[in-house]
């Protein structure tokens, strides 16, 4: 007789895997764009994801909370966020690798398509410490409007060295970047926002005093943050520690208790009398900070990527091993529907992500083309890619059964997580209507219009996608009402093209008849019946 008490017909600890080597589609995804297939650094990155060592401090990190400390011993205040070591462990990694900014001073070819592939990597390992990385990565383009804080900060932000010592910018081997932006009545309406800026008559130093609803990384070394000065909006860099090593005034209210991750902290912040040294123009904010939002965009849809790939492994991994009613999980046509249906999904966004990324690359050569390619494609991207992560990780949740939905499996966690990148750096809405003001300039739709072009004739389903796009575009009634709609098709469309020049025609096909052909309704497991599922769910690992 069986043992009753015996484990039996579960799948083991998910380790033992490269999260770079063995992901078919996203070598796919950069073979067009750069020779990284074979990266010996990103494989050895994959090694260390796929550890059991990596994924043992995933749980211990978001099981133990950051705990606000706003006073020492002594009663004197100190504004600091203690965490777990796992955290600091998983901090120091990805800095070591150089996700944080490294890519910026970096002369190596294709250095953000790199950085890229490594984000989306280790982001699967645990998605809360990528927000201090991310964040840290988008400080450098802003910063570079004033050669002065430039050639303070960024040498020291492009460090591949973890330093947590609160310490003067000069005496620290590295730092991190954090951003205040939002304010309770604004919220994406920063020129809504309250806090002032009042010149001190020295330089470009001023005083600045009121109340930030969201500070993003409250424990990092700089912030940009927006404030207004007696010209307008303009933005800052606030130093948690001042030259002279005294303590910048920094009071932190409270910790938020978030929707997702436990690991990483998100704060309120209150300014008063708070050192900044204007970056930019006086009145200029906005436009000085949009290089930071557009490189947080990127990283909130290599994020969304990076969650669907680890849910999808998951999802493979434990059907692969999991038998019910005589046959395992995976083999079981409904469940292969399912199975292909995500790696469909889940390769999609990869492929824009990636092809993004290399778009950095090349607008940082100074091609023209690419600029307006990537204006156009990352509001794209964003609304799109981070709108479908929370129904994608739901549905590969499902396909663990009951034991998706408990912690230690690592799902609830991804779950909770997925609707974080689509409301971080502009809602849904906020980026379908940005893609409206980006297609006021001709050279915007003309980007899209080539990178989709480029496959024109090799499928009909494709060709007519695009044709609806371009008719909703000739109809300028209730256009914003429209945006939600044709953002989405305008992506999907680019997802397909990507996916007809660079993934298998299986892949495309299976894109293609469902995302934009027939009545699809966005259920997964739907796909056509004449679809080689098995083609498809292989190629997963």
């Amino acid at each position: 007789m069986a043992d009753p008490n015996a484990a039996t017909n579960q799948a083991p600890p998910l380790h033992g895997v490269n999260f770079f080597t063995q992901d078919s589609s996203l070598g796919d995804a950069l073979r067009p764009h750069g020779d990284l297939a074979k990266d010996p650094a990103l494989a050895e990155l994959g090694e260390l994801a796929g550890t059991q060592e990596a994924l043992s401090h995933a749980l211990p990190a978001n099981q133990n909370s950051p705990a606000l400390k706003t006073h020492d011993r002594y009663g004197n205040r100190i504004d600091e966020v203690d965490f777990h070591p796992s955290w600091h462990w998983l901090m120091d990694k990805a800095v070591g690798f150089g996700l944080q900014a490294a890519p910026w001073t970096s002369d190596k070819a294709s250095p953000h398509l790199t950085r890229a592939a490594g984000f989306y990597v280790w982001s699967q390992v645990e998605p809360g410490h990528g927000c201090p990385i991310s964040m840290t990565y988008a400080a450098v383009p802003a910063l570079r409007a004033s050669e002065s804080l430039g050639s303070e900060w960024i040498p020291k932000l492009t460090s591949t060295q973890y330093d947590v010592r609160r310490l003067p910018v000069a005496e620290k081997t590295g730092v991190l970047a954090g951003m205040g932006m939002t304010e309770k009545q604004g919220g994406s309406d920063v020129r809504a926002n309250l806090t002032t800026a009042t010149p001190t008559g020295s330089g470009d130093e001023y005083l600045l005093t009121g109340h930030k609803w969201f500070c993003s990384a409250p424990q990092a070394d700089v912030f940009l943050v927006l404030a207004q000065a007696p010209e307008g909006l303009s933005c800052f860099v606030v130093p948690r520690v001042l030259a002279d090593g005294n303590r910048n005034v920094f009071a932190l209210q409270r910790l938020k208790d978030k929707l997702g991750n436990r690991s990483n902290a998100s704060s309120e912040v209150e300014f008063s009398g708070t050192v900044g040294y204007r970056l930019g123009d006086e009145g200029a904010g906005v436009r000085t900070i949009i290089e930071m939002v557009a490189a947080t965009r990127l990283d909130c849809v290599l994020g969304s990527a990076a969650l669907m790939r680890r849910a999808l492994v998951e999802a493979t991994w434990h059907t692969s091993y999991r038998s019910a009613f005589g046959d395992l999980l995976r083999d079981k046509p409904a469940m292969r529907n399912v199975l292909a249906d995500l790696a469909v999904e889940s390769e999609a966004a990869t492929a824009l992500a990636m092809r993004l990324a290399s778009a950095v690359d090349a607008s940082e050569a100074g091609d023209e083309q690419a600029k307006a390619f990537r204006r156009i494609a990352l509001p794209l991207a964003k609304f799109w890619v981070c709108k479908r992560t929370p129904m994608m990780v739901a549905e590969a949740l499902e396909c663990l059964g009951g034991n998706g939905y408990v912690e230690e499996s690592g799902l609830p966690l991804l779950f909770r997580e997925s609707p974080l990148n689509s409301i971080w750096e502009g809602s849904g809405t906020v980026n379908a209507l940005d893609v409206l003001r980006a297609l006021r300039k001709p050279e915007s739709l003309q980007a899209w219009l080539t990178e989709v072009g480029a496959v024109r004739g090799a499928d009909h389903r494709l060709d007519a996608a695009v044709t609806d796009v371009l008719e909703a575009l000739s109809d300028a009634t209730e256009a914003e009402a429209g945006a939600r709609r044709l953002a989405a098709r305008m992506a999907a469309c680019l997802q397909a093209s990507l996916l007809v020049r660079y993934s298998t025609a299986e892949v495309a096909d299976a894109f293609v008849a469902s995302r934009l052909a027939g009545d699809w309704g966005g259920v997964f497991g739907t796909l056509p019946r004449t679809t080689p599922f098995g083609a498809i769910v292989d190629r997963i690992f």
